[in-house]
Parts: structure tokens; C-alpha cells; sequence
């Protein structure tokens, strides 16, 4: 038997670990970093262990549904944690309180929205919800994303303190690496969106869409998610509402939405 510390454990810390277990949670960390997903072989000496340590694991981890294996051979995650991550309670609730809410958004705005958390150092998106018609454009969800160059990371990073803003970064830094963004560009963003608690900015992502965000409030005034509208131009719907219009609507959507998540506070949702 080769068992060793868990990625990242201290030695007091394996004490009291299960090592089948930190072996399994170590696959399950290592194919969420690999988008295109990693040979038996590649899997291993990412570990820094054998296949012959890792193949049965591998295989009970599959068999169970929580990666999947390509023609190439290559293993990859499903979305099984992610369907896993939605049986729990707050988010549950957060998602089915704020489903009806963006459906109704998306047939105003006649834009797609979505809705992100912070989940261990990266965004989210929870929940999704298409523009009516023929053509859309939108969010995956499941889709993981850095919280520094994307509307709705800002928007979450600027509602929590200096301390858990350090904290959520450095998380983003260990997996994504350094910031691509110029630190003092980032807090001045940071800044402007806590005093305005909004963005509308060009996407980072799809040129020529413009990302309008607001955040969305729980119990005890914390930011619980972000709620985005990935604005395109609609040639095909010249009356469409326009990028102010649609600011309004996300506006007054984040605060009945955070109105049902309980919150009571004054951070200038209206």
C-alpha cells in the first residue's frame, strides 16, 4: 500500500485522513482543472502517482457518474457535483426563487440572463435562462469562470470585505495563476461597482455584447450571487429595449429577487 498525503495536506493534517478517499477527492480536483480532460496516464503523473494507484478509484468514480470517459480516453468530470451542489438547500432555494424572476427578465429584455455565485475561487452560473425567439446566446450552467475579468465576478467581489476579497482571489490565483488584470485597474473597478452596485461594461467575452450586472442580496446584507444580462443588439428586433431600458429591468429583477431572499438592507438596489 502507497498511500500518501491528500494534494495540498499537511503531515498533522493526514493523521486523520482516509486515504481512499483524499485520493478520490484529488482525481475529482485535478479534472476540474483540465477542460479538455486527462488520459489514465496524464491523470497519474498530474497526481504524482502511478496508474496503478489511481485505476480502481478511476473507475468506481466513473461507474458512479461522477467523470466520464471519451473515444480518446480521456477522463473528464460530468456534471454530476454540479447536479449534487443543487440539492443543497440555499441553493435550491436561490435558483428556484430566482427562475421565475429571469424568465420573466428575458421575455422584457428580450435578452438571455443569467445567474452566478462564488464557488472556491472561480464564478459559477446556476441558473440560465434564453431570450425568447429564434436565436439566443447565453451562459452554460455549470460554467466555471475567473471572478477578475467577468462583470459578474466583479460584482461579487466588490460586496464582500477586504479580507474575504484577499482570500477569494488568492483562491482564483492558485488555480487560474496570476491576475491578468493590473491590480490597481481591478480595485478601482471593485470600487465603482460597490458605489454604484452595478456594471455595464463591454463583455470580455463576446465582442460586441455588453454586460449589464447587479448584485443580489440575502440575510444580513450579503452579496449571495450576481444577476447578468449578456446585452447583444438585436438586428432582427429593432424595438427591443435599449441598454438603459434593460439596466432599469435588471435593476428592479436583483432587488425583488433579493427582496425574497430575505434581504432588508439599503445598498442602493432601487
Amino acid at each position: 500500500m502507497n498511500d500518501r498525503p491528500p494534494i495540498g495536506s499537511t503531515a498533522s493534517e493526514f493523521r486523520y485522513a482516509a486515504p481512499a478517499l483524499g485520493k478520490g477527492l484529488d482525481i475529482l480536483e485535478v479534472l476540474a482543472n483540465s477542460p479538455h480532460g486527462l488520459t489514465l496516464k496524464a491523470l497519474a503523473d498530474t497526481m504524482g502517482r502511478t496508474v496503478s494507484e489511481i485505476f480502481r478509484m478511476t473507475v468506481t468514480l466513473q461507474q458512479r457518474g461522477y467523470v466520464a470517459i471519451d473515444e480518446n480516453d480521456r477522463y473528464s468530470l460530468t456534471l454530476k457535483m454540479l447536479e449534487l451542489s443543487h440539492r443543497q438547500q440555499p441553493l435550491k432555494s436561490l435558483v428556484a426563487t430566482a427562475t421565475p424572476l429571469m424568465r420573466e427578465l428575458a421575455g422584457r429584455a428580450y435578452q438571455s440572463c443569467h445567474l452566478s455565485v462564488y464557488h472556491d475561487g472561480q464564478l459559477l452560473v446556476v441558473a440560465q435562462v434564453d431570450a425568447p425567439g429564434p436565436f439566443t446566446m447565453g451562459a452554460k450552467v455549470g460554467a466555471l469562470a475567473k471572478l477578475s475579468d467577468s462583470a459578474s465576478g466583479t460584482i461579487l467581489l466588490a460586496f464582500r470585505d477586504e479580507a474575504e476579497r484577499t482570500r477569494m482571489l488568492a483562491a482564483q490565483i492558485r488555480i487560474h495563476g496570476e491576475l491578468e488584470t493590473d491590480a490597481a485597474q481591478l480595485l478601482r473597478q471593485i470600487e465603482d461597482a460597490r458605489k454604484n452596485a452595478t456594471i455595464t461594461w463591454p463583455s470580455r467575452r463576446i465582442r460586441g455584447a455588453t454586460d449589464i450586472s447587479r448584485p443580489v442580496f440575502g440575510i444580513d446584507q450579503e452579496v449571495i450571487a450576481a444577476l447578468t444580462v449578456p446585452y447583444i443588439e438585436r438586428l432582427d428586433r429593432p424595438q427591443s429595449p435599449s441598454i438603459p431600458d434593460v439596466e432599469a429591468q435588471v435593476r428592479e429583477i436583483a432587488a425583488r429577487l433579493s427582496e425574497l431572499m430575505c434581504y432588508t438592507g439599503h445598498n442602493g438596489l432601487q
